[in-house]
């Protein structure tokens, strides 16, 4: 009997596969005599393919708050397949989160499909042959360079000021929060220092005298850079969550004053009421406001010798998005930079994954990213997605390191998603010219 349907069997992927788990529909789907078993097969095999690396690739990986964390998978060839990694941590990543989930579920179906199908033997031998030439591309891309430095190393200190966000809304939590960030600029001179997402819990043009003198003499006295999060309201009644850029050399030699970066993807029912939900948002007296959106398009950051694409919390999550920042070549980001608040998580799971989340950029766009947050993961990851410095969470400290910019453009920030749509849309199609051509329909 087939390893599925023995007791204790073990099938592909390290898990048991009782015939009994597979939906008897599945197995109506092949009556005895209908020709068109084969459409269906490469349709269920092919969509399953091209959907995997498609959902990894846009985070649609909700199974992942079930996941222990500590799963460990060897194999290393699926990195290459972002245009991007060589990073074993990566493939566990991918795998852990993606593939015990969505394969193992479908592997069922697609094996009793293929035990119960009359030509088994030669569709197995061509799905072997399709997995061999998988493993042979991904070694071969391994070694494929998207990127290359640009430029001397720059020194960084990020910030982890490690502060309850309910501190930041008591008396004197304005002093606090300052105090407690501020302290950890300290230390030997850098080029570039960074501040976690809305460190102030209060617009830019309300903070205190004393906050932005400490803040423009930091960058004056010592030469660096600085980046911090804060809400800027203009006109009078918009809000927009922000990163501001402070560079040493500010108002002149014609540098402006400060740079701006506004988030762009706003959370829904944090940052914004989606459409058709005001009713329900008065109703239970929520104290939640619109926040505005950035342009579409804004220009890296420029400085420290550098160009810094930011993007603030969970925009990481949307490499689409993230990519926009190359639209003019010119000013293409030799850097990626995140900042976060995840207070509210604590220490959950939501901390791990919002790091793999940016590994993933930094893959994606062969781009070094840097992660400033309160409480973590405050980290530098490089462009083969190596987390190569971190702090732990739910401390204040300050995390120094050096970083080299990068150039030069990955196929992802060439052409975005669209081909890995095609690739999807081709599938599809196959399949049902396969089932047609069986005499029936391959889908009823």
């Amino acid at each position: 009997a087939p390893a599925a349907q023995r007791p204790g069997g073990r099938a592909t992927g390290g898990d048991a596969l009782p015939m009994s788990a597979v939906p008897p529909m599945a197995l109506r789907a092949v009556p005895d005599r209908d020709p068109a078993w084969l459409g269906r097969v490469a349709l269920m095999v092919t969509v399953v393919v091209l959907l995997w690396p498609l959902g990894v690739a846009t985070e649609f990986r909700p199974w992942v708050l079930f996941e222990p964390g500590n799963l460990k998978v060897t194999g290393q060839f699926l990195s290459s397949f972002w245009p991007l990694a060589h990073s074993q941590e990566f493939v566990e990543m991918v795998v852990r989160e993606t593939w015990r989930t969505v394969a193992m579920a479908t592997a069922g179906v697609t094996l009793a499909l293929l035990l119960a199908a009359r030509h088994a033997r030669a569709t197995t031998v061509a799905c072997s042959a399709l997995a061999v030439l998988l493993v042979g591309a991904g070694q071969l891309l391994r070694g494929v360079a998207w990127t290359e430095p640009d430029g001397p190393p720059i020194a960084v200190r990020l910030i982890q000021g490690n502060v309850p966000q309910d501190l930041k809304f008591t008396d004197g939590g304005l002093e606090k929060t300052f105090s407690a960030n501020t302290r950890l600029l300290a230390g030997p001179r850098v080029d570039l220092a960074v501040m976690p997402e809305s460190v102030f819990p209060l617009p830019l043009h309300l903070l205190p005298d004393t906050v932005t003198d400490r803040l423009l003499g930091f960058t004056r006295e010592h030469g660096s850079a600085l980046i911090f999060g804060v809400f800027i309201e203009q006109p009078p009644g918009r809000y927009y969550n922000s990163a501001v850029g402070l560079d040493p050399r500010g108002g002149r030699a014609g540098v402006p004053p400060l740079q701006r970066y506004s988030k762009r993807h706003l959370v829904p029912f944090g940052e914004f009421i989606p459409w058709g939900f005001r009713w329900f948002v008065d109703l239970m007296q929520m104290p939640i406001g619109d926040q505005e959106r950035g342009a579409p398009y804004q220009g890296p950051m420029e400085l420290a010798g550098q160009r810094i694409a930011v993007n603030i919390c969970y925009e990481d999550l949307f490499g689409a998005e993230i990519i926009r920042a190359w639209q003019d070549p010119d000013r293409a980001p030799t850097l990626l930079l995140n900042l976060s608040n995840l207070a509210w998580f604590n220490d959950s799971i939501a901390l791990d994954q919002h790091l793999q989340i940016s590994r993933l950029r930094a893959l994606e766009t062969g781009r070094p990213m840097l992660r400033a947050t309160n409480t973590g993961a405050t980290a530098v990851i490089d462009t083969r997605g190596q987390v190569t410095a971190r702090l732990p969470y739910l401390s204040a400290a300050a995390l120094e390191a050096t970083v080299r910019g990068y150039r030069g453009t990955t196929p992802y920030v060439r052409h975005g998603d669209w081909p890995a749509l095609a690739a999807i849309a081709l599938g599809l199609l196959c399949g049902l010219l396969l089932g047609r051509r069986g005499g029936r329909p391959a889908l009823r």
